[in-house]
């Protein structure tokens, strides 16, 4: 729990060392949906570059607003966060269920749940 709410904080704030220091190398990052975004990331460069990707779409304006609730089984975190992101022309304002694996105090995979997909495509596109 400790790891994934520091991760998780470390996204709202944007401190990229710490998010960095949190994944694990060889992460498996499954992202939903059918747009230029989704699909398995193989490791944390892969996920820096697919966020790196998010920020320049968005124009810097993605944002995790809101950390919702976090929730422990085992070695597994389930969080509910919320999203917030503009373009022209779009807004993207969702919910999303993450849920984290920790090994070692390292994320070794991350599965993401979008409450509105069809929006999440709509925003990101292909």
């Amino acid at each position: 729990m400790k790891v994934v709410r520091r991760f998780v904080t470390a996204v709202q704030q944007g401190d990229q060392e710490t998010i960095a220091d949190l994944l694990h190398p060889e992460i498996q990052w499954h992202q939903p949906g059918k747009n230029r975004f989704s699909g398995t990331k193989n490791s944390s460069n892969e996920v820096f570059q697919m966020v790196g990707g998010m920020f320049e779409i968005s124009e810097n304006t993605f944002a995790l607003t809101d950390i919702k609730f976090l929730g422990l089984n085992g070695d597994t975190v389930a969080s509910v966060l919320h999203f917030k992101a503009t373009r022209p022309n779009a807004v993207l304002d969702v919910d999303n269920i993450d849920v984290y694996k920790v090994k070692d105090g390292k994320i070794v995979s991350a599965t993401i749940y979008s409450d509105d997909i069809d929006q999440e495509n709509s925003f990101w596109g292909n």
